[in-house]
């Protein structure tokens, strides 16, 4: 017996607007469900967002190799392998469904007890604080945040409550990273969590203008 054919239906919105290749990607998640999951799109970033989020972990903790997120297949990719004599101090990685100002999703590093395994894995963090960057003249805003199911740090609500050596590892470690690339990083100072909460809320408010502007075109 002759298996049946399957046909493809076209969405009527991909048929009415010229969709650009990333909201193919969403909408193909939408209407076929083959497609594999995209971290970013396909996610779920979380009900108490912007306070408690999911988190797609790109870099382990004591990695030295800097993956991040491939926009078009979904996959984690190794960018490089850090050139300074620098290990990354905690779990790091992106909140789904957020956009920044430079087209990425939003960072965020995680403090908690084990390395995760890299590309592998989401977890649910909890926003303590943020930490404003200038790199190579351009913002660039990471999230600081605890892993809201491990016991140790699960009750911590705001950065300040860190040990003041905890956050200046944090800060040595983006002030040095990218130094042996000659390239210019400058870390100023932390915020409390009611700002890390503004910056999430901001970055899912541009994600979502993205998505409504791109279906209008």
């Amino acid at each position: 017996m002759v298996p049946p054919i399957e046909t493809q239906v076209k969405s009527p919105v991909s048929q009415k607007f010229s969709i650009p290749p990333l909201n193919e990607r969403i909408l193909s998640s939408m209407t076929r469900r083959s497609v594999a999951a995209h971290p970013w799109h396909d996610l779920e970033i979380e009900p108490d967002a912007p306070q408690i989020f999911n988190v797609v972990i790109e870099i382990s903790k004591g990695s030295k190799v800097k993956y991040e997120l491939d926009k078009k297949t979904g996959l984690i990719k190794v960018d490089r392998v850090l050139y300074s004599s620098v290990v990354y101090p905690h779990n790091y990685g992106f909140i789904p469904r957020t956009l920044c100002e430079d087209s990425d999703p939003l960072d965020v590093l995680v403090i908690m007890q084990e390395p995760i395994t890299s590309g592998l894995d989401f977890l649910r963090a909890k926003a303590i604080g943020v930490m404003p960057m200038i790199d190579q003249g351009e913002k660039d805003e990471k999230i600081i945040a605890v892993c809201a199911d491990d016991p140790e740090y699960k009750d911590y609500a705001d950065i300040n409550e860190l040990p003041p050596h905890r956050l200046a590892e944090i800060r040595r470690f983006f002030e040095d990273y990218k130094k042996n690339e000659n390239k210019e990083v400058a870390v100023n100072d932390f915020l409390p969590s009611d700002k890390a909460f503004e910056a999430v809320q901001h970055s899912q408010d541009l994600y979502a203008d993205y998505i409504v502007e791109s279906l209008r075109r």
